[in-house]
């Protein structure tokens, strides 16, 4: 079983769009918990219904931004559960994962080849106090394990190892050993994922948790270029202290990179290589009236759309992760229909709120971005030429101590 979490400031996006597949008989509500009965009296389910509940939750708020969790449980397309199996398997996930007291809807998607289960909930308490969501990522994984063995059901690891994604996971700075994780999860990357540009390669490693940075310049009349990968949290900001491509391997470098850029152009210019992924994108931007909604239903198709927005709230960029195809586009690749304007005119008014609260995040991370990008320019570590020079000193240092103990 595989669990994908997702977070989000609003929750009535993930509760549309789960109505919407209700409504169409895509989707059937499993049970709810601590919530009034989520249907009104035409016996369609009603988003607000569930509003009702969630409300008094989020209006105790003290200061959690994202307050949307919104799981999706998989099971292997091999397992052949009842609803009753499945109610129980959902319940016991949402009880250790700690939100057994938490209001909280689960459904049951029947829409794709294999039945899954959507809960969405709250990450914050009756007081306005925020779920614990330390290592959330370790924690769901054990409990899958548990679950699986409890249940009888297929190991997750069987699918990974079918499609050879050995390495592909966030990396987790708390975890320790940084360099070894973000070794293998760009290796990972580079393996199973085709990037056409800079751009597209550092909005793929972002969702890993990975930061990247190009350097160019010139040191002594000699021209130099290289790569700085390093950690992120989970809320997107930097964490720890970056380090040279070079610290992992050439074939992570600047040179390997670009490589690797033109044989990603030469595939994704064969005919119909993006067609199909310019076809879901189409179909969500003609059923979505939001930006969420939108992201959620490409979501459930295995597809992650990135949104960039300046500090007013506008949509000046998105890219799109379509993990199922291992194709990273961006909106100007697929064509006009899907450029940042095209969603910008679309997604334009999605709600006061919504919009106050994006552009503060927008503000909040352009401020650190800056912080770190001047941080970054003075600190040496960071500087090419810098740090080369302190490994040398380090080498020298290291000669000179072997020496004195032969001594």
């Amino acid at each position: 079983m595989v669990a994908n979490i997702r977070t989000g400031a609003t929750v009535g996006g993930a509760l549309r769009y789960n109505e919407e597949k209700v409504n169409r008989g895509q989707a059937e509500v499993l049970f709810w918990n601590r919530m009034l009965d989520p249907f009104d009296t035409a016996d369609r389910m009603s988003h607000e219904r569930c509003m009702a509940s969630f409300e008094p939750f989020l209006q105790a708020n003290r200061r959690t931004t994202n307050t949307v969790f919104h799981v999706s449980l998989n099971p292997s397309p091999e397992d052949r559960l009842t609803d009753e199996q499945l109610g129980e398997i959902a319940r016991e996930y949402m009880e250790r994962m700690g939100y057994g007291e938490q209001p909280y809807i689960v459904f049951k998607h029947g829409d794709i080849a294999r039945e899954h289960l959507h809960v969405v909930s709250l990450r914050v308490d009756s007081t306005g106090r925020k779920i614990s969501d330390s290592h959330e990522y370790d924690r769901s994984m054990s409990i899958l394990r548990d679950l699986e063995q409890k249940y009888g059901l297929h190991p997750s690891i069987k699918g990974l190892e079918l499609q050879d994604r050995e390495g592909l996971r966030k990396v987790d700075y708390q975890k320790g050993d940084v360099k070894q994780q973000v070794s293998s999860t760009v290796r990972s990357c580079l393996r199973h994922y085709r990037c056409a540009s800079f751009g597209e390669w550092r909005t793929l490693l972002e969702t890993f948790n990975v930061s990247v940075e190009e350097r160019t310049g010139t040191i002594d009349g000699r021209d130099y270029a290289g790569m700085i990968y390093g950690a992120l949290t989970d809320d997107g900001y930097g964490i720890g202290t970056p380090f040279k491509s070079s610290r992992i391997g050439k074939d992570v470098g600047y040179e390997a990179l670009q490589r690797y850029y033109e044989r990603s152009k030469t595939a994704l210019k064969e005919p119909g290589a993006l067609d199909e992924l310019r076809e879901k994108i189409a179909d969500g931007m003609a059923r979505c009236s939001s930006r969420t909604e939108f992201c959620e239903r490409l979501h459930d198709k295995a597809i992650d759309a990135v949104f960039r927005l300046n500090a007013a709230g506008r949509i000046y960029g998105v890219t799109f992760i379509d993990h199922k195809q291992e194709i990273v586009a961006n909106g100007s690749l697929l064509g006009r229909s899907f450029s940042a304007n095209a969603f910008e005119q679309q997604f334009h008014a999605e709600g006061q709120n919504q919009t106050v609260h994006e552009r503060q995040r927008a503000v909040s991370k352009e401020s650190n971005i800056g912080t770190l990008s001047s941080f970054n320019q003075v600190n040496v570590i960071l500087d090419l030429a810098d740090v080369q020079a302190c490994e040398e000193q380090q080498q020298q240092q290291q000669i000179r101590r072997r020496r004195r103990r032969r001594k």
